[in-house]
């Protein structure tokens, strides 16, 4: 087993954290706050998947979600440029299943 007890990488020392394009915000910056919400709930939607086990209906309905939220945490940690739009965005109908099934 490989064991880590510390990995550093210093590119947070100066109280920045960098998004998937690279770009460089402040700790505080709120889209931190939303992609870490996002990815606690997608842990607790994981793990009621997981105590769904014999329910196909229930687990492959939080696959789904569990999909559209891994797509928009992706979508919070790459910021929209005006003329960069060739990667995949969150769709509308992905928006409208979160609100319905959460």
């Amino acid at each position: 087993m490989v064991v880590l007890n510390r990995i550093y990488t210093r590119t947070g020392d100066d109280g920045t954290s960098a998004l998937a394009t690279g770009e460089r915000r402040p700790k505080s910056d709120l889209r931190f706050a939303a992609i870490g919400t996002v990815d606690e709930l997608n842990a607790h939607v994981g793990l009621a998947r997981l105590d769904a086990g014999d329910l196909p209906d229930a687990t492959a309905m939080f696959a789904e979600v569990q999909n559209d939220l891994f797509d928009l945490g992706a979508d919070l940690a790459t910021p929209q440029k005006l003329e960069s739009r060739e990667r995949l965005r969150i769709s509308p109908l992905q928006v409208a299943r979160l609100e319905a099934e959460i």
